[in-house]
């Protein structure tokens, strides 16, 4: 049996008369951290809503734990959680509020204790009872994304999750990023921060105006690139040298 989490296959999606989405294919392995890339426009966010089943595509089919996410929406529901580019906390609640509140619209036991077990594991045991809207950028965002994590969803879908934040906290999302997918879940990441699909994805896809135009592990991707010059030092290509490569390509083709 296939080891994928998510199975895309010849994805479209339109508005009005843009095409946005032109054949998307790609799958993730459970327990992996896969990074979509791609500019502003690309079709990331897109794609992300289509997967969690708040948009339909107009014609391919998409499967998220082993279910069609446009005939079985609810069983795909239960096995996700999505943070958006925007933490969606609540400003007026405190960050254990926040994180009761939530287990208990996922109708969990003990929503208190889940709410003390997050605290300490995101580091916000000090500022528990504080509200939200008293919090740093980093803080609601480590907030934000253990609400996400309240019932253990299989499969998390960060989109863009780091945007906004200064370099110290993205660097403690990162670390959250890879001890989530350490303990076995699969981690669905967009991003346009190329060092950020660098430092975590353990495969990477480059959108480019509605379709997948390159995807493997780093290691492949660099082979997409010309062979290093060699002076003094061999230089091995960053992923952004690659990314602009392979896009640039494709302009000009």
């Amino acid at each position: 049996m296939p080891n994928h989490s998510i199975q895309v296959i010849g994805l479209h999606k339109s508005y009005k008369q843009q095409q946005v989405l032109k054949g998307v294919d790609f799958e993730v392995e459970k327990g992996s951290i896969f990074a979509l890339l791609g500019s502003n426009g690309a079709g990331k966010t897109t794609v992300v809503r289509i997967l969690t089943t708040l948009l339909q595509q107009d014609s391919g089919t998409a499967t998220v734990n082993g279910f069609d996410v446009a005939s079985k929406p609810d069983n795909v529901r239960q096995a996700i959680s999505l943070t958006g580019q925007f933490a969606a906390v609540d400003e007026i609640l405190t960050g254990r509020e926040n994180l009761i509140m939530i287990a208990k619209l996922r109708y969990l036991n003990n929503p208190r204790q889940i709410a003390d077990t997050m605290l300490q594991r995101f580091g916000l045991t000090d500022a528990a009872d504080r509200k939200a809207s008293t919090y740093s950028g980093g803080m609601r965002r480590r907030l934000d994304i253990a609400l996400s994590l309240v019932g253990n969803p299989q499969i998390i879908f960060l989109d863009e999750p780091t945007t906004g934040l200064d370099p110290e906290s993205r660097i403690e999302v990162w670390k959250i990023v890879k001890e989530l997918a350490a303990g076995g879940t699969t981690i669905f990441l967009t991003t346009q921060y190329l060092e950020e699909a660098e430092q975590l994805a353990d495969r990477i896809a480059i959108l480019h105006e509605g379709r997948i135009i390159a995807k493997g592990t780093l290691s492949e991707l660099k082979q997409l690139f010309p062979q290093a010059k060699v002076e003094y030092v061999e230089k091995q290509p960053s992923l952004e040298e690659i990314f602009l490569a392979i896009v640039g390509k494709k302009e000009a083709m």
